[in-house]
């Protein structure tokens, strides 16, 4: 074997930026990818999940998925759609979550293109596709290989996996990776993927490997200190939200991940009502996705914590699966309290938006966000106190009680991260930085400088690549243009704006005095326009 070359780490995603997962680790004899992830926040970096992958897909010959959550694995489908047909590791656990999880996206996808082309055709618009349907899944979903925790998988010539509990979520994973380097000490790379944080519900407290090369850690949290709360104060604090939702007589609705948060939730909810500490009332689940994969849970209950409570949560007289659309629409005829927890947890796709647009105008209503926000989601435009907003093309003004109850976060926060990272020392190189905003990034960067010399610590940018030398890393700088200028990752982008400025249009030209007064800023604005067009 010849092992003159250095590895090189491309950074594809989820720098700078919560969603997009994808690295892609390439030596003289392999190309690998950890995660291979949906983008998700503003419709710049959505619209990225439609273009060219950075690399040729037949080129990979393997994935080693960290987890099921569509922002590291909901790129798979297409992968495999144009030309990767090599394995995909990942815990069996993670297998099943994505054997629901991964049809369900390309289900949304097939939906909410049909729904676009038919205003597309209206309108005189040509066309779209979906990123990919639901066979492309089906055929992915091929392709998976299942990897025990703690054992060594050979996943490509020259390198080998080991998986790590990481806490976040039934089957999550830190990734540790070997590469051979003859008669070398072969390299060792971590991917944190995803750390849960302390008292998780539902999951151990992270792990990892010690004596290491090379870490890519995650920094969702990493300017973030959550008040440490153990699972009893936290139901409790959960008590205080539902009891102010049903003296306000209206639903308390709850955009949700359908994959441990909505369980989560449930096992604390059935727990209020079963012991008097809140009203007992309907708790409709309104996801397809969320039922399937709560039957996965009830599957795996006996392999995480509190599954015993868990299977009586899924089972109480209380709780409403629903399956079909007219059911969810059903629900919102519903009058007084009751709870609804819908997908998706950002607010941007699935039905929570129709449950939005029937109750963000009522004073009753209670809206509680139960995670993180990316930048430029609905769910972050309502947490930062957005009087109107527009859902589905409607102008709706926002009435409702917006609530953010962030301790059932998947994420650890900033000490948590930091005590995780110091807890793999020695780190003989380098530490990158990534899956977190600029404010996550420099905050987890200044913590982690007390114990590592900054100039060994990294924050990548969209499609940066590294070459791993046994003396550090090194910047390889490239004349092909970035996707996306790292400027417009993570923040809101001209879509942000053009709703804003909508808004603000109908806010204005509705206060106007009488009609004269709405035909002057109606001038003004086509004035504008037209001076813009010349």
């Amino acid at each position: 074997m010849d092992y003159d070359h250095d590895p090189i780490l491309r950074f594809h995603g989820a720098t700078r930026c919560v969603t997009g997962s994808c690295y892609e680790i390439e030596t003289p004899h392999s190309r690998i990818l950890v995660d291979c992830g949906l983008f998700q926040g503003s419709k710049s970096e959505r619209e990225l999940n439609y273009g060219a992958f950075p690399f040729p897909p037949d080129a990979i010959d393997a994935v080693i998925l960290t987890h099921a959550h569509i922002d590291h694995s909901g790129l798979l489908p297409k992968l495999v759609k144009q030309g990767f047909g090599g394995p995909i590791f990942c815990t069996r656990a993670t297998i099943d979550l994505c054997s629901v999880m991964l049809p369900d996206a390309a289900h949304i996808q097939e939906m909410e293109v049909d729904t676009l082309n038919r205003r597309n055709a209206q309108r005189g618009r040509p066309p779209v596709g979906p990123i990919y349907n639901q066979g492309d899944a089906a055929a992915c979903m091929t392709l998976f290989r299942a990897s025990p925790y703690g054992e060594w998988a050979a996943v490509a010539k020259g390198l080998r996996v080991r998986f790590w509990n990481a806490g976040h979520l039934l089957g999550s994973a830190s990734v540790e990776l070997e590469i051979d380097r003859g008669p070398d000490t072969p390299m060792r790379i971590v991917f944190s993927g995803d750390i849960g944080p302390g008292h998780k519900l539902l999951q151990t407290d992270p792990q990892g490997p010690v004596g290491l090369d090379y870490l890519i850690c995650e920094a969702t949290y990493g300017n973030r200190h959550r008040p440490d709360v153990s699972p009893e104060r936290r139901r409790s604090m959960l008590g205080d939200v539902v009891r102010s939702a049903a003296q306000a007589g209206g639903p308390l609705v709850i955009p949700s991940f359908a994959v441990e948060r909505t369980q989560e939730l449930l096992v604390d909810l059935h727990l209020l009502m079963r012991t008097g500490e809140v009203p007992s009332a309907p708790i409709f689940v309104d996801s397809p996705l969320a039922t399937r994969a709560s039957a996965i849970f009830e599957r795996h209950a006996d392999e995480i914590e509190q599954g015993d409570v868990l299977r009586q949560a899924l089972n109480s007289a209380e709780l409403r699966f629903t399956d079909t659309v007219e059911q969810s629409k059903a629900i919102n005829r519903l009058t007084g309290f009751f709870v609804v927890i819908a997908g998706s947890g950002m607010c941007d796709a699935g039905r929570i938006r129709h449950h939005l647009k029937a109750n963000l105008w009522r004073r009753s209503a209670t809206v509680m966000l139960a995670g993180y926000q990316a930048q430029g989601s609905l769910g972050r435009i309502l947490l930062d106190g957005a009087p109107r907003v527009r859902v589905q093309g409607e102008e709706i003004e926002v009435k409702a009680n917006i609530c953010l109850f962030d301790l059932y976060s998947g994420h650890a926060d900033a000490g948590e991260l930091a005590a995780w990272v110091a807890a793999r020392a020695p780190i003989g190189k380098a530490v990158f930085l990534t899956h977190g905003e600029e404010d996550g990034i420099s905050g987890l960067l200044e913590s982690l400088s007390e114990s590592i010399p900054e100039s060994r610590i990294a924050a990548p940018q969209l499609d940066d690549a590294f070459r791993l030398t046994p003396a550090g890393h090194e910047l390889i700088h490239s004349n092909v243009p970035r996707r996306l200028k790292p400027e417009k990752v993570g923040r809101l982008d001209w879509h942000n704006d053009l709703s804003r400025l909508l808004l603000d249009i109908s806010e204005a030209v509705n206060a106007a005095a009488d009609e004269r007064g709405r035909a002057t800023i109606i001038r003004r604005i086509q004035r504008a326009l037209a001076a813009q067009r010349d």
